[in-house]
């Protein structure tokens, strides 16, 4: 079953990065398709004013982060719970040398190495799901804070639906994706959980005795590549909350009216989009903290480049079209490169 869930999380990756990959070969003959899967993607100011049809409110990104926190908040306590209950704490780092095996010296004793080593590989494995989790949660939380708080969505400002659900298939399948390799057994764990409790009730439940230190000392002792895909997450982060903010300053609150402004500062000054950049650098340290062993996290990143790839060539031809003094040294989304 969980090989089952992963391989179709893989194939919807997938499906998702073909067609957006094939728009964005620069091939005359696919002029027509191109034209087609924008339609789709565009929101906001590149969205035609008077194409209504098919679009909601771009206020409805609210939906997506809703939604996400608490997925992804149902994803990690429960994968939390199950790494502290059924992977039990141990005092050394899970990336410690093996240093039994200049002990060894029989097929026994090899046996128990191999079996103590395939058991601390899956401590390693479910205890690296949780810290992708919260890294995860720790992203829809403030995209949900800027949705609501920060953001002043113009009341024409539209996207298509189909956009809408292209965001709610993301915040479904990400947060999935990464604890993927583990999800069957924390599920039967959850549903073993619920069963008892529907039979037993909670007084003949087995009372488990959390410490909030043994819950957390096993994401410290995780390896140097979780930590440096947490630094790099975190730039992307706090990058793109300094982007969000510039985005909405251009925008005086109860203004009505479809004026628009050329943003500057941060890394405005060598891209169209560093929102998007930033997210770009931020599923990049997912991938880093995932150890990039896994196909699955890989697709995740893979979809987020192509989808924003596409979404900020448009933007910046918006720009270059609107405003005859935008800055030529700026490039879309990778800078000096695209």
């Amino acid at each position: 079953m969980e090989i089952g869930i992963v391989w179709l999380l893989r194939a919807a990756w997938i499906a998702g990065i073909l067609p957006i990959l094939l728009a964005l070969l620069p091939f005359s003959r696919l002029s027509w398709y191109r034209r087609t899967i924008l339609e789709f993607a565009k929101r906001g100011k590149i969205l035609q004013s008077s194409t209504k049809k098919f679009t909601v409110p771009q206020k409805f990104f609210c939906h997506f982060y809703v939604w996400a926190v608490i997925w992804t908040a149902l994803l990690l306590g429960t994968t939390w719970m199950y790494a502290y209950v059924s992977t039990p704490l141990i005092s050394e780092p899970f990336n410690f040398p093996a240093i039994t095996s200049q002990l060894t010296g029989g097929s026994s004793l090899f046996s128990w190495q191999k079996s103590h080593s395939s058991r601390r590989e899956h401590r390693f494995l479910v205890w690296k799901a949780v810290f992708l989790l919260l890294l995860m949660e720790v992203q829809v939380l403030r995209r949900l804070y800027e949705t609501i708080y920060t953001f002043n969505y113009s009341p024409s400002a539209r996207m298509h639906f189909f956009g809408y659900l292209t965001g709610l298939f993301f915040y479904t399948a990400a947060p999935l994706s990464l604890c993927s390799n583990c999800i069957t057994e924390v599920y039967h764990f959850a549903a073993n959980g619920i069963a008892q409790f529907i039979v037993k009730g909670k007084g003949q439940m087995l009372d488990v005795e959390v410490s909030l230190l043994d819950a957390v000392i096993p994401l410290a002792n995780l390896g140097w590549r979780q930590w440096i895909g947490a630094a790099l997450f975190f730039w992307g982060w706090i990058h793109q909350c300094h982007c969000h903010q510039i985005l909405a300053s251009l925008r005086i609150p109860g203004e009505q009216g479809e004026e628009y402004k050329i943003p500057h500062g941060d890394w405005f000054e060598i891209v169209s989009s560093p929102h998007y950049l930033a997210e770009i650098v931020i599923y990049g340290g997912l991938v880093v903290a995932s150890g990039g062993e896994d196909l699955t996290i890989w697709l995740i990143f893979g979809f987020v480049v192509v989808n924003l790839a596409l979404a900020a060539a448009e933007t910046h031809r918006w720009y270059v079209r609107k405003f005859d003094n935008y800055p030529r040294n700026r490039f879309a989304i990778i800078p000096y490169i695209y």
